[in-house]
């Protein structure tokens, strides 16, 4: 079955399009995973940006300066029902995803493959996993089968500290939870496995350095 959404936004042809709501069809809303930034410490990656910012804005740096060239992917939705209360405005009454998303992110650098997602928590001590879906990690399965580099970037929000956890890493923790163990990655584990981000002027967030440390290590 479809996963259907509903969606109402108002179009004003001198402005474009501004989001009121999406909701699913049991009624709840439809909530992003971005969240606002306003209350952490300041530093230099607290310019009032979510994650999915910080990343947008790195790599828009990384693309100017010729180093990678990485985007976010789009999510398609397909329309289904628009109504036009007045000529200079439009409301989409109803619209659904036309397929499961995979990951965030994908591009090149240093010649390879990149494929990634972005993940926030709330937790200060984990990250359960219940955040991936089976979809997503067999698709990064399928992409490191033909030579490419997955990871999870992940932000622990109120330690406002950031780690690439690579996908080899990720698997290993998945398989842990479906033999029946820890339903979440500790803390810890990100400390130990993966690669700690620390937030710089250009870019905001250099989690490229990780990933080349990543591919060195396949070398």
């Amino acid at each position: 079955m479809r996963n259907e959404l509903y969606l109402s936004y108002y179009v004003k042809p001198s402005k474009g399009v501004g989001f009121l709501t999406i909701k699913y069809p049991n009624g709840s809303n439809y909530i992003s995973s971005n969240r606002s930034n306003k209350d952490r410490p300041i530093n230099y990656g607290d310019r009032g940006m979510t994650l999915e910012q910080e990343i947008n804005d790195s790599n828009s740096y990384y693309l100017m300066k010729g180093i990678a060239v990485i985007h976010k992917k789009p999510t398609p939705i397909q329309i289904v029902k628009v109504d036009y209360p007045r000529r200079s405005a439009a409301v989409i009454k109803e619209a659904y995803f036309k397929q499961a998303s995979t990951t965030d992110y994908n591009g090149i650098y240093m010649g390879k493959y990149i494929d990634f997602d972005a993940k926030e928590t709330m937790n200060k001590t984990s990250l359960p996993l219940s955040n991936f879906h089976e979809h997503q990690i067999v698709h990064m399965k399928k992409c490191v089968e033909q030579g490419g580099i997955c990871f999870a970037l992940v932000k622990f929000v109120r330690l406002n500290e950031i780690f690439v956890l690579n996908s080899d890493n990720l698997f290993t923790f998945w398989n842990r939870m479906k033999n029946d163990g820890r339903k979440s990655i500790s803390k810890k584990e990100f400390e130990n496995l993966g690669y700690k981000i620390n937030y710089q002027i250009n870019p905001v967030l250099p989690y490229l350095d990780a990933v080349k440390k990543i591919i060195d290590s396949l070398n």
